[in-house]
């Protein structure tokens, strides 16, 4: 045997542990999770993921390989958070609510927690169509704008492990909202007017409030809206004095029971 063959028989080997170790690891991760939801522990644990990289560089820290290596670690932890949500969720997660009630916020935390993929329905629209959200209602009204919502809706049927942020308008549409049902969970966000208020103060991206920045106006237009969205909603979560994770822990309690 060359010297050769035997450089690439040792690495056909490291290969092999390598992969037996990946499907070992994966399998215990699949046990964690049920056991887990078996004992309606907490499935949320953010700080031990920085655990892990805090040993990894600790190990590593006179190896040369070191950032390919963290790199390579990096994908399995990804994947790790895709095996859990598949285990835990078999269906998209749609959040709905009132703007500023914190929809863009779990979404985000979601993503981290599971590595979900996001779809921001007016970040999307507002790409698409070259400019912001208050320049396309000035610029073709509100009906286009909603239509446009619609539509992006039917084209996500083709999606699947994904959490998709809806504008505050999209569940008053019933075509809306079967097209939400179809392959995604409704979760409905909540949180008091004056809360609302504090969140959406600085933004100036939201037409309906831009020149209505009061209590008494949100609160009058979350009540036109409170039927419409109860009816749609799966799930309500209040998210008043709670931490993102606290929230996504919340919407997986409910997983935990379906």
């Amino acid at each position: 045997m060359s010297k050769l063959d035997y450089l690439r028989e040792n690495l056909e080997m490291c290969d092999e542990i390598i992969l037996d170790a990946l499907c070992m690891r994966y399998r215990v991760m699949e046990d964690i999770t049920t056991y887990k939801r078996r004992k309606d522990l907490p499935i949320v644990l953010p700080e031990l993921d920085e655990q892990k990289r805090e040993h990894l560089r600790s190990r590593l820290k006179n190896n040369r390989h070191m950032d390919n290596i963290l790199d390579v670690f990096e994908n399995i932890l990804l994947n790790s958070k895709k095996i859990q949500f598949n285990q835990l969720f078999n269906y998209n997660i749609v959040l709905i609510g009132f703007m500023g009630s914190g929809k863009s916020t779990i979404s985000r935390a979601l993503s981290k927690v599971f590595a979900m993929d996001v779809i921001e329905m007016d970040q999307v629209i507002a790409e698409r169509e070259g400019m912001s959200i208050s320049e396309i209602f000035e610029v073709h009204g509100e009906e286009y704008f909603r239509n446009l919502e619609t539509k992006l809706l039917r084209e996500l049927q083709s999606r699947k492990g994904v959490v998709i942020s809806c504008g505050g308008g999209v569940p008053m549409r019933e075509e809306n909202v079967v097209e939400m049902k179809k392959n995604g969970k409704v979760i409905l966000l909540t949180a008091k007017p004056e809360t609302i208020l504090e969140r959406v103060r600085s933004s100036h991206e939201r037409p309906l409030l831009e020149n209505n920045k009061n209590v008494d106006f949100i609160s009058d237009l979350m009540e036109k809206r409170r039927i419409k969205y109860e009816a749609a909603a799966d799930i309500t979560i209040h998210t008043d004095g709670k931490s993102e994770f606290e929230i996504c822990e919340e919407i997986i309690g409910h997983a935990k029971k379906d």
